[in-house]
């Protein structure tokens, strides 16, 4: 192995080593490593909680698609006599 490919091949397992050390969270610190508790994400949790809301009126818009035309004609009979 000639020199530069020595150099070549360092400095891809210290880019490959950075990437996953930012992947677990490992920060350097001047005495060593630590790791960082990541906690939860409230915007996270604000748009899986928009999600489910989302699947739950797309579970009720096919519901009504995929129902007996006789019973959906049942709930236009139903609105229609309340007016």
């Amino acid at each position: 192995m000639n020199p530069f490919e020595m150099v070549v091949a360092i400095v891809a397992i210290t880019a490959v080593a950075s990437v996953v050390r930012a992947k677990y969270g490992v920060v350097r610190r001047h005495k060593g490593e630590d790791f960082i508790q990541r906690g939860p994400d409230p915007e996270a949790e604000r748009l899986r909680a928009e999600v489910k809301a989302l699947k739950d009126r797309v579970a009720v818009l096919e519901r009504l698609a995929t129902d007996s035309s006789t019973a959906l004609e049942r709930e236009f009979e139903k609105l229609k006599d309340r007016d």
